[in-house]
């Protein structure tokens, strides 16, 4: 049987609606949860679903929701919105040495519609990401270290953008969202750790001991 995620049967006519709703409601709306089919829907390209004044204010709303979670990044799918639309940034302060070792620099505000993107060499990286869709959750994943972005803009513009480290992750993990993706479909399986867990356990600048520790991603023979 295939996983593949289907297409939204949503609507311009729904989408439109759901948005309107969403803005009107005069509250912070919540944070869908794996399970919620909206998820596993590949959502609808933004093709003029909105106005600009609406785009607007939905962005604005998703970058209040993101930073009260709080959290890096957040698609619109996860607002029960199945539009390709999703809005990062990453300001938070680390201790230089795990900044380092996981490649983190800050990531200004932005908001990307249609994104694609694609790995540029062949180099990867596994660390441990969580979700705001998935609670008390996180695992490891490994992800292309560098990519190029292809999107539009906010202001309609296509536009092209390189990413690499911890901020290609952020970009491929709102991406995937798009398209029926969740991080647990890449992830170590064995890494799997409640957030209590890896606090107490594996929360260290990369993930060797908790490679050691939960039995993945065992070094490559000879290496």
């Amino acid at each position: 049987m295939s996983t593949e995620a289907k297409p939204t049967d949503f609507s311009a006519a729904r989408i439109h609606e759901t948005v309107q709703q969403i803005l009107q409601a005069g509250v912070l709306p919540p944070i869908v949860q794996a399970g919620h089919p909206v998820l596993r829907q590949v959502a609808v390209p933004f093709d003029g679903q909105l106005s600009d004044a609406e785009l607007g204010q939905l962005i604005d709303l998703m970058r209040m929701v993101m930073h009260k979670a709080p959290g890096v990044g957040l698609a619109a799918p996860q607002l029960g919105i199945p539009l390709q639309l999703a809005v990062m940034e990453d300001q938070v302060e680390l201790d230089a040495d795990v900044a380092a070792t996981r490649g983190r620099k800050p990531l200004d505000f932005f908001a990307m519609l249609n994104p694609g993107y694609q790995p540029l060499g062949v180099s990867s990286a596994a660390f441990y990401e969580g979700c705001l869709s998935l609670n008390g959750l996180q695992a490891a994943v490994s992800r292309p270290e560098s990519v190029r972005l292809d999107y539009t803009g906010a202001d309609g513009t296509r536009t092209q953008r390189d990413f690499s480290g911890w901020q290609a992750r952020i970009v491929q993990h709102e991406t995937d969202h798009l398209h029926g993706i969740l991080y647990l479909d890449r992830a170590e399986l064995r890494s799997i750790s409640s957030n209590a867990e890896y606090s107490a356990r594996w929360d260290q600048p990369d993930i060797d001991h908790a490679r050691e520790g939960l039995g993945f991603l065992p070094a490559v023979p000879g290496a």
